[in-house]
């Protein structure tokens, strides 16, 4: 066992095993049990990511989210030189 990132595991996805060399490839019709639990749990996290980013973009950003530098100030439609 060993671990890669969800974004990666996808139908037709291969990886070298670090320990034993051998090559593996994720294929969502796969006989092989650990490679069904992988490819279901990476399919589980990416539909977790996708709904967190959801959530994360339309909550409005927080103010204590910006930079000290920013001090509140406005952009003015125009510049004053």
């Amino acid at each position: 066992m060993f671990r890669d990132r969800a974004g990666r595991l996808q139908d037709g996805y291969s990886r070298q095993c670090p320990s034993c060399e051998v090559v593996l490839f994720f294929a969502e019709d796969s006989q092989h049990p650990f490679i069904k639990r992988a490819m279901r749990n990476a399919r589980k996290v990416r539909m977790e990511m996708r709904e967190a980013e959801a959530v994360r973009l339309a909550a409005p950003e927080p103010l204590a989210a910006r930079s000290k530098s920013f001090g509140g100030r406005t952009r003015s439609a125009e510049r004053e030189d």
